[in-house]
């Protein structure tokens, strides 16, 4: 096995993500060496950076929505 940041990076982000069962899988794809999980990196990387960028989105919707009591915000107070 060789150390790949960019698969390390992966399976952080996919546990930061709480997938376990999917860092398991990609660390063992890392231990196996797979051709093809190499050639999937970068678009792995894109999707799950996409990904915590959607959480984050939904995540501030949420607040947004709770500090107004469940009313739309609106862009006038920006």
């Amino acid at each position: 096995m060789r150390h790949d940041p960019a698969a390390a990076a992966i399976v952080i982000m996919l546990r930061s993500l709480k997938m376990y069962g999917m860092a398991q899988a990609v660390e063992d794809l890392i231990e196996q060496g797979a051709p093809a999980f190499e050639a999937a990196i970068p678009i792995l990387s894109q999707l799950l950076k996409a990904e915590l960028a959607e959480r984050e989105v939904r995540s501030i919707a949420y607040h947004m929505k709770s500090a107004f009591g469940g009313k739309t915000v609106p862009q006038t107070v920006f």
